[in-house]
Formats: structure tokens, sequence, C-alpha cells
């Protein structure tokens, strides 16, 4: 059953080299290797919520987007985006993609294009959301430590 999409979904070629795509077998392996949950800022910021006492719940299934931290207490969905994947400075960086243009413009627009539906879906439930780019994890974690504690005060009143 096809759903029904306020906008157009972006139509994402599958990457083969029947569609004219291909990489190097180095570059396939090390691909292979990126992991789509549990990264180092991930971890990271989950030890930090620990630290501080803040129970949460990962990669919950049932709620739209998946997202990587969950608080239902709060009703704040937390998501730790990688900036390739998820288009961090996408109109500087789209020009920088030299090779397999066709497969990757598409797949990174249309992983954009879920994250602002998921957006729509969580605001639609209730909840909070609160993105963070992995840099800055790794740069601040204390400023995104305290824009999470910052929610739970004013979500507890």
């Amino acid at each position: 059953m096809a759903k029904d999409y306020k906008i157009d979904r972006i139509s994402v070629p599958r990457f083969n080299e029947a569609n004219g795509f291909y990489t190097t077998t180095k570059k396939s392996l090390a691909m292979a290797k990126i992991k789509g949950q549990n990264t180092k800022p991930e971890i990271i910021l989950r030890k930090a919520l620990w630290a501080l006492n803040i129970k949460y719940r990962i990669n919950v299934k049932a709620i739209p987007g998946k997202p990587d931290i969950l608080m239902r207490k709060y009703k704040l969905a937390i998501f730790v985006d990688g900036e390739f994947w998820h288009g961090y400075n996408w109109g500087e960086k789209k020009g920088k993609i030299k090779t397999n243009r066709a497969f990757w413009i598409p797949k990174i627009e249309r992983n954009m294009q879920r994250d602002a539906e998921n957006l729509e879906k969580l605001t639609e439930l209730g909840f909070h959301v609160l993105r963070f780019w992995e840099h800055e994890i790794k740069k601040d974690l204390s400023g995104c430590l305290q824009k999470i504690v910052s929610y739970i005060e004013t979500a507890n009143h």
C-alpha cells in the first residue's frame, strides 16, 4: 500500500552497476563498516545522560523515526545525526560530491526529507524533538546536555 505524501517523495535509485554506479572494493568495505546506531557520539551522549541520572530508552521502533534516545516521561525524542548522511551544510557539501552524484544527492536529500516527515509526525504526537549533529556532541557535549536538561526542567513544571 502506497503512502500519501504531502510533498513529492524523492526517489533514490538502487546502488548497483546496472544503474551505472560503481565503487572500489576498498571503498565498499569501508562504507559497510559505518554503523546506523550505537555510534560513538550516541554512546558519548547516552553515558553523559546516564551520569546525570537521566533515564531513557534507545532506538524505539514504535516511535516515528526510531529516535536514538527517547524519554517518554518528558515526551522528548533525541536524534544524533551524522553530517554526511543527514546533509549538514548541504548547500555547500552538495557541490563537493564527485563520484556517483546521481545516487548520493537523492539519497541524502531523501534522508533530509524523511527527517522532516518524522519531525512532523513526532510533533503531532506531542513530542519535543532535539537533533544534534555528531560534531556538536564531540565539540560541545556540555552545551548539548544543557539543552536536554533545560527542556526536562521546563517539562517537569
